[in-house]
């Protein structure tokens, strides 16, 4: 059994086709089926079932590729533990955020971040909460930018910022005309709500625990901007959801509400991830950003290369 034959099982088991798991190994499909084909003789287990409809892992499958998905892990810390004494602030970076904060922080993070480390290649990729958790522990994700509460085990977390939730509502909205927004100012009104997949949906109903009584469901922060501007109801966002750069300010209004509720951002990598130069160049550059609720420009070093083939 070698590494590359577990990597070979970890990209089967993600595609669940052996033609792209070939492609994204390089090799051709029967090469990549012999593999597999000599592992599960090696270890005298059917590792996938087989169908004219696809394949699909076995139960002992699955246990023995969450384990080779740990072994690939912990090898490519070594590689990378072993770079990291040349230059910490070089190669790849993947960096995952959740799809309520992705729009708004990454087109200012990127700037920022030229300014600090330019041999830095960074990948990004948005997800909901649960599945960034899992490619951080697996190694797919080398870090992600999450929303308090977070905790995970062998998973370091710091707060990088805050920012205001405040209620959004359509231009000629009653409430408009209110300077705060106290609770019950917010009863008989219809609410925008996310998913229960959008980690936000449980900070809005923090806040405001009876605007599930009277709700419209949105599956995303875009959707449900437009309805809010289109008078369709209210909701409780991030400041940096309705900012004049990213939705026009002639569309919907927002005020503060009654306690000042905010939502906490973290960064979050694993313990044995061993660049944290890299980590700490992503933390200044987020507390950079020319946000109301972060820091001022920290323009002492130089910054970055993007790779993103999805943009």
């Amino acid at each position: 059994m070698t590494l590359i034959e577990l990597r070979y099982l970890v990209t089967l088991a993600q595609t669940q086709h052996f033609g792209r798991a070939a492609e994204l190994c390089n090799i051709s499909q029967s090469a990549l089926s012999m593999a597999v084909r000599k592992l599960e003789d090696n270890l005298g287990v059917l590792l996938f079932e087989r169908s004219k409809s696809g394949i699909r892992a076995t139960q002992m499958g699955e246990q023995i590729i969450a384990q080779a998905q740990r072994v690939i892990s912990q090898a490519d810390a070594i590689t990378a533990l072993a770079a990291a004494d040349k230059d910490q602030l070089s190669g790849e970076l993947k960096l995952g955020a959740i799809f309520t904060l992705g729009p708004s922080l990454l087109p200012q993070l990127i700037p920022s971040l030229r300014l600090i480390a330019n041999q830095l290649s960074l990948t990004c990729y948005e997800g909901y909460n649960s599945d960034l958790r899992e490619k951080l522990r697996t190694g797919e994700l080398d870090a992600i930018l999450i929303s308090q509460p977070f905790t995970e085990a062998d998973i370091v977390s710091q707060e990088v910022y805050s920012e205001p939730l405040q209620l959004v509502m359509p231009l000629n909205h009653p409430l408009a005309a209110k300077k705060s927004i106290g609770l019950n100012d917010l009863e008989d009104q219809t609410f925008l709500l996310l998913s229960d997949k959008q980690c936000l949906r449980t900070q809005m109903l923090a806040v405001y625990p009876a605007a599930q009584n009277n709700s419209i469901e949105c599956s995303s922060l875009d959707t449900l901007r437009h309805m809010i501007a289109l008078g369709l109801g209210v909701s409780i966002l991030p400041s940096s959801a309705t900012s004049s750069a990213l939705f026009s300010a002639q569309a919907l209004s927002t005020r503060p509400l009654q306690g000042q509720p905010k939502r906490k951002i973290s960064l979050a990598w694993r313990a044995s991830f061993p660049r944290h130069k890299a980590i700490d160049a992503v933390r200044r550059a987020i507390q950079a950003c020319t946000w109301q609720f972060t820091t001022a420009h920290d323009t002492s070093s130089s910054g970055l290369l993007v790779e993103n083939a999805s943009w």
